[in-house]
């Protein structure tokens, strides 16, 4: 069965446009938000589509707008991929 980790989220965050580079993603980022990491909506989307294309599976918009954090985007993904 495939899983969907931090570090998975690490990778896809690190390969997203406009990263910022004062952002360690190997710090403890899972509760931090999008936005206190320097990540704007264009960023979050970007990765909601790497995780599509990836993992197939879709985050929706307006699902996209609720995930604010990196372990909130994780648990959502993962628990998709288990269903």
């Amino acid at each position: 069965m495939t899983t969907f980790t931090l570090d998975d989220m690490r990778r896809i965050m690190g390969g997203c446009a406009g990263v910022p580079e004062s952002v360690d993603l190997a710090d403890d980022i899972g509760e931090m938000t999008f936005a206190d990491l320097g990540y704007d909506s264009l960023a979050v989307l970007e990765m909601a589509a790497r995780i599509q294309q990836e993992f197939g599976v879709r985050i929706p918009d307006d699902a996209v707008d609720e995930l604010k954090t990196p372990q909130a985007a994780v648990d959502y993904v993962d628990g998709r991929l288990a269903a």
